[in-house]
């Protein structure tokens, strides 16, 4: 039987690590804390699981502390957690069949979901390398969205599912002050630091200076074709926010290059024209996203509502925007049949009522 060693790095993390290792014992056998920084009871609550608790100087790289954590594991296989994630018994219950397999695989890509809503059905998702061969190959590498290059044979299991149960707001700006001190520290970033870096200038709100990032990394085109989309989708995005709805169409029609496109593209096209009053339009792109397939295996972003609910939200409003109420009451219960209790779809069912 295959072994396991769970390998998590932590800080302050009282109110969440009960949660994620309260049936870590079911699957783990063996698992590795290594400690932050905690000023809080964090490392009090790990000694209830563990006495494999480790300090470690933080030096502003979570790929050293990860490999820290991953150098102390015992067992041929690490899996890794972080302390607002959560294995459900389902889950559980298929690492334990595959850890009586005889299969070795090199990597398990398993599915991380970020966003879910109160029935724990995802609407934000993608893979992640999980359970991993204990070896020097597979190690940690970037500072920040730190990552593992999946190597050998990889196998892709969407029956081990990780919800990331986030509840400690992050400290503001800390990622981008990652890379901000990298810059002043003249690292060259690799295309993968340097599009993590375009993404957290947009989510701190430094919209000029994420156009700029973004554009640069889209023209240097040495991405990963997944990075390369969704470097697209969040130049869009940008622009939007600055009113520039061509410049946002140039970019996300730029993204066709790379491969089929994808829900969250067609449906931001339909938002543009909705901004350009343009609602033939908008309903010709609303349906495209409907159509649309998801691509998960790709490890791509995938956000589930793109693929349903919001095109036919946008679809009903779009309709009933060029006179056609049929139409317009069709797309609603689609709305509807997929997410009854939404404040919107309230809003629609009490409309159409009157």
């Amino acid at each position: 039987m295959k072994k396991i060693s769970l390998c998590m790095i932590v800080k302050n993390e009282e109110k969440n690590l009960d949660n994620c290792l309260g049936n870590a014992s079911e699957y783990a056998d063996e698992i590795i804390i290594v400690d932050t920084g905690s000023t809080d009871d964090t490392k009090k609550i790990a000694k209830k699981y563990t006495d494999k608790i480790y300090d470690f100087e933080w030096d502003y790289d979570f790929s050293k502390a990860r490999n820290y954590s991953f150098d102390k594991a015992n067992f041929e296989y690490i899996m890794w957690l972080d302390a607002d994630d959560i294995i459900l018994n389902d889950s559980i219950e298929n690492i334990k069949k595959w850890k009586l397999e005889n299969a070795e695989e090199d990597v398990l890509m398993c599915k991380y979901i970020t966003s879910f809503d109160e029935n724990l059905k995802p609407l934000f998702q993608y893979f992640r390398e999980r359970i991993l061969k204990n070896t020097a190959n597979l190690r940690w590498k970037d500072p920040v969205h730190e990552c593992i290059t999946p190597q050998g044979k990889v196998v892709f299991r969407d029956d081990i599912m990780i919800y990331h149960n986030k509840s400690k707001k992050e400290e503001t700006g800390r990622n981008l002050n990652i890379y901000l001190k990298m810059k002043n520290n003249n690292i060259k970033f690799s295309p993968r630091q340097q599009f993590y870096y375009a993404r957290e200038l947009y989510f701190n709100n430094k919209i000029d200076e994420a156009i700029h990032e973004f554009s640069k990394f889209i023209t240097e085109d040495k991405g990963w074709v997944e990075n390369n989309i969704d470097a697209c989708l969040h130049l869009a995005k940008c622009y939007i926010l600055k009113n520039q709805n061509d410049n946002a169409l140039l970019s996300l029609f730029g993204s066709f290059r790379y491969g089929v496109p994808r829900g969250e593209v067609l449906y931001e096209i339909g938002n543009v024209f909705i901004n350009k009053n343009d609602y033939k339009t908008a309903i010709y792109w609303f349906k495209k996203a409907l159509e649309s397939e998801k691509s998960i295996q790709s490890g791509a972003f995938i956000n589930e509502d793109c693929y349903g609910f919001l095109p036919a939200l946008q679809l009903c409003m779009c309709f009933y925007k060029i006179g056609d109420i049929n139409q317009s009451y069709h797309y609603h219960q689609i709305a509807k049949m997929l997410k009854p209790n939404d404040k919107r779809v309230l809003f629609n069912d009490e409309f159409f009522k009157k």
